[in-house]
């Protein structure tokens, strides 16, 4: 995949080409500033400690760079954005920064060197967690988050007047620290100069991503409903495992070996790992609840259920959905089903959600088994280490295993109070 820098080379090699102009000299891209701001909890933290990040000092607006033959004018240099004159320096050029101080949304301003000038209070906080916004140029720091595409479409708006020097788009912001943002992106002039053309632009991000995740995420939390129907003898299984799951890939944060595990990586888990299951919705009732043992026969529709879920989940836009439902009973020493694969080829959303799951089965009641008592179940999870489980990761579930009981007390079935 080429990187932001190689992309915006290749648009301005297109851009003198077609423009006849191969001599201009182009501002290089600084690289962007990588401090980010504590990060205020997360609601998606259930249990743990919150993931932090350093802190960095407040956006400021910063001076274009000279302008050079054939640009676009420069911009005159306005103040701080939290200093006294922000909003009168902004008003020499005809703009009225002042009315975004208290704006619902998060506003930027550039110039036509796509150098930040401006940006409120609000896009300060919004961003804090992700980079710093002063000191920077505007693809430094978005460009890795737009499509070739959108990039293309910012530079045509601002440099060669396209769709009226506007433009409008979306991007996914994310950090190792924080869960993805989805957010729509619109850049439209904030002013017209004596030339008929802006000096000036302003651009929004609206934040959609409750929206963005709830639509998605009630779409599959239906589906679960409908499996839950079928096998009723569940109670708060599902809930548990979502919880023991997050926990442990808490656990795994900046732990070194788990490169994967950043935020974003356990806010899906802790929603996904509910749907390990979910392909039981196409396993017969007379096998799914079956009281006593299944026969051989029984025991390979049984095994279908993660194929089922794969197949459910596949739509789904992160392939963890489909990876956690497909091999989540896949065993260390390639014993599982229904591939066999073993050992890290196993991926690690499923070996954290093969602990979760059978540490609360063996807690539970079922038509099949007693329930076992905590430190019961330790002992016979811990006795297949190396064969079914990752050595490693139930090595860690284990420094952690109080805590995987004090969700089972707290989240306990009505029949098991």
């Amino acid at each position: 995949m080429e990187t932001v820098k190689e992309t915006i080379g290749v648009l301005e090699e297109l851009e003198e080409q077609s423009n006849g102009n191969t001599g201009a000299v182009r501002q290089p891209i600084r690289p962007a500033d990588a401090s980010a701001s504590t990060r205020q909890p997360n609601p998606h933290d259930r249990q743990g400690t919150p993931l932090t990040v350093q802190p960095h000092p407040a956006a400021r607006l910063v001076p274009p760079p000279p302008p050079t033959a054939g640009s676009a004018p420069a911009v005159k240099r306005a103040p701080s954005a939290d200093a006294p004159g922000a909003a009168s320096g902004l008003l020499q050029l005809g703009i009225q920064a002042n009315v975004y101080n208290n704006c619902l949304f998060s506003v930027l301003m550039i110039d036509a060197n796509f150098q930040i000038i401006y940006s409120n209070m609000r896009a300060q906080n919004f961003f804090s967690g992700y980079f710093k916004l002063g000191q920077n140029a505007f693809f430094d720091l978005f460009g890795k988050y737009f499509t070739f595409e959108g990039v293309r479409g910012i530079r045509a708006a601002v440099l060669k007047g396209e769709s009226g020097y506007c433009w409008r788009g979306k991007a996914e912001i994310k950090s190792r620290n924080h869960p993805k943002v989805f957010t729509r992106v619109y850049i439209y002039p904030a002013n017209i100069t004596a030339q008929g053309r802006p000096s000036v632009w302003t651009v929004l991000f609206d934040d959609v991503t409750e929206e963005s995740r709830s639509l998605l995420r009630s779409v599959f939390v239906s589906l679960l409903e409908a499996s839950k129907l079928k096998d009723n003898d569940t109670g708060k299984h599902i809930t548990r495992v979502n919880y023991y799951a997050e926990a442990l890939a808490k656990k795994l944060f900046n732990r070194t070996g788990y490169p994967e595990v950043d935020a974003e990586f356990i806010d899906n888990i802790g929603f996904l790992a509910a749907m390990h299951d979910v392909g039981k919705i196409g396993t017969p009732d007379d096998v799914l609840n079956k009281q006593g043992p299944l026969s051989d026969w029984e025991w390979n529709v049984m095994k279908e259920h993660t194929k089922n879920g794969a197949f459910i989940l596949s739509t789904y836009p992160n392939p963890m959905a489909k990876e956690i439902a497909q091999s989540h009973h896949e065993k260390w020493n390639g014993k599982g089903y229904p591939f066999g694969i073993d050992g890290k080829n196993i991926p690690l959303a499923a070996r954290i959600v093969s602990i979760a799951d059978v540490y609360d089965a063996l807690r539970m009641k079922r038509c099949y088994k007693p329930s076992y008592t905590h430190e019961v179940t330790m002992e016979k999870m811990m006795e297949s280490k190396g064969s079914q489980f990752d050595p490693e990761l139930l090595d860690i579930f284990a420094e952690m295993a109080g805590e995987f009981n004090k969700i089972y007390e707290a989240n306990k079935d009505m029949d098991a109070l």
